[in-house]
């Protein structure tokens, strides 16, 4: 390894030295409720992100024999997915705190996945990509049954556990054909295969286009294969369930990016006839289930379902718009999800977790400030505007019409305007539906978190509202990323 490889996977580096010493600080320092392993971890975070922050703007680069890229679209995700991370673990440490589950391995096993995402999103070969994905996958089946007196917790990790090792099999197959066909593990080297490839070699590569599909799909939790997805966020601590709903979805779809645009341009015809069918289904599947919910968090999972097919819109393009408007929903998405579920983190307190939408009744009467910032959430998930949602689906539907895909936007619309029912909903019971849970004097039980989570979390929320008002900005920065 030389200096210039040394120096463009320089935050991997830095993240790989900072988990061989978190482990050492986890065993050897005396500490209480792992205070010096959790500041250790969010210290290692900060440093990466600075680092690859320092990398943004710079020519792009291929490194270790082809197999690393440092680029923009990488370093972006990146510090996104940074962000993500340390803000999961801020609002994990009071949870796992209060339910006595505190274990240093928390935020260790969280550092690992977040260095398999950071490979993801930098891989330039099917080996790279395979690490990578396996690197983020395994790590978080052990953080969902980190409760071991929870038997919802151990099921769906065993359920996400066996269904992501049925989908890694099958798309290491498909990998297995593709290799087969272009003689090679470099995503350069594929693409151009794939650009002139006839006869046994095209159909190879369509066989394996098939398999590579199914393991972008269940990253990504997309139908058919979401099956998952409602039953490990609501089964999962509700800290984990913060975790994977932000940070894998934006290195699944670094992955997206990765194998159909970067590797298999010359069937981009091919994965978008198969990315408009499921986009479709998983907007229509996400959006209906999503109504029949009275769980919180499965709510959200379905809704993660069908904003995950929006995503794919943009995707299915095949254009440098329609690339950026993906990018810029699910980067837009997981500032959304993070604020959710932190604030569902947040209110879970003495071991109680909020699951149940009624749950909420009341918010309003309980803490008006909260109830506010939720609505700012819901609406923006819904699409309202001015919110930072609802230009996230005119990026994507402008993106498809000029492409000329006129009917799938205006089904989109349609399936979009089904949604908002279930977010609004929400908003209904924190407004309208009288508080369950008073004291003695009748009066509703206030609701509270602590002063540092209100602040993030209020920041969290306004920051949907101002990109919002100004989304230009970051819509551009995507945009440029292609």
């Amino acid at each position: 390894m030389n200096m210039i490889d040394a120096y463009n996977a320089l935050p991997e580096i830095i993240v790989a030295a900072g988990i061989c010493l978190a482990l050492l600080v986890d065993v050897f320092i005396k500490q209480k409720n792992h205070l010096a392993t959790f500041g250790f971890v969010q210290l290692v975070i900060i440093v990466a992100a600075a680092f690859t922050f320092l990398q943004l703007q710079l020519a792009p680069d291929i490194n270790f024999a082809g197999s690393f890229i440092r680029d923009n679209f990488a370093t972006v995700l990146k510090l996104f997915i940074y962000l993500t991370t340390f803000l999961s673990f801020y609002f994990a440490y009071n949870y796992l705190g209060e339910r006595n589950t505190h274990r240093g391995e928390y935020y260790i096993l969280g550092l690992f996945s977040m260095l398999g995402m950071m490979i993801l999103t930098s891989a330039y070969s099917m080996l790279t990509v395979y690490l990578g994905l396996e690197l983020l996958s395994l790590p978080i089946y052990a953080m969902i049954a980190i409760d071991r007196q929870s038997n919802t917790a151990a099921e769906a990790a065993m359920k996400f556990f066996v269904l992501g090792a049925i989908a890694s099999g099958l798309m290491l197959y498909g990998m297995s054909m593709i290799f087969g066909a272009a003689h090679s593990l470099d995503i350069a080297t594929i693409a151009k295969v794939s650009q002139h490839a006839k006869g046994l070699t095209m159909a190879m590569l369509g066989i394996g286009l098939v398999f590579i599909i199914v393991g972008v799909l269940f990253k990504l939790g997309a139908v058919p294969f979401h099956s998952w997805v409602p039953d490990v966020y609501q089964g999962a601590p509700l800290s984990v369930t913060l975790f994977v709903s932000t940070a894998p979805k934006i290195a699944a779809l670094a992955m997206t990016v990765r194998v159909l645009v970067d590797m298999l341009p010359g069937l981009s015809q091919e994965w978008q006839l198969w990315l408009m069918v499921l986009a479709i289904a998983s907007m229509a599947i996400g959006n209906v289930l999503a109504i029949a919910q009275s769980s919180i968090r499965r709510m959200l999972a379905y809704s993660s379902i069908a904003q995950m097919g929006y995503m794919l819109l943009g995707v299915l393009c095949a254009t440098p718009r329609g690339y950026g408007a993906a990018t810029f929903y699910m980067l837009s998405y997981a500032l959304m999800s993070l604020a959710a579920f932190s604030l569902l983190t947040a209110l879970s307190r003495r071991g109680i977790d909020i699951d149940a939408i009624d749950d909420l009744k009341g918010l309003n009467s309980r803490n008006p400030w909260l109830a506010f910032m939720m609505l700012l959430v819901m609406f923006s998930m819904a699409g309202v505007p001015p919110l930072l949602g609802f230009f996230t689906k005119v990026m994507v539907l402008e993106a498809l019409i000029q492409a000329h895909f006129v009917w799938i936007a205006c089904v989109a619309l349609l399936l979009a305007v089904i949604g908002a029912y279930y977010y609004i909903r929400v908003v209904k019971v924190m407004y309208f539906d009288a508080p369950e849970k008073t004291d003695q004097l009748g009066q509703a039980m206030a609701f509270k978190i602590s002063g540092g989570q209100l602040i993030i979390f209020s920041i969290n929320s306004l920051a949907l509202l101002v990109l919002g008002f100004l989304p230009g900005g970051l819509f551009m920065l995507c945009r440029q990323l292609f």
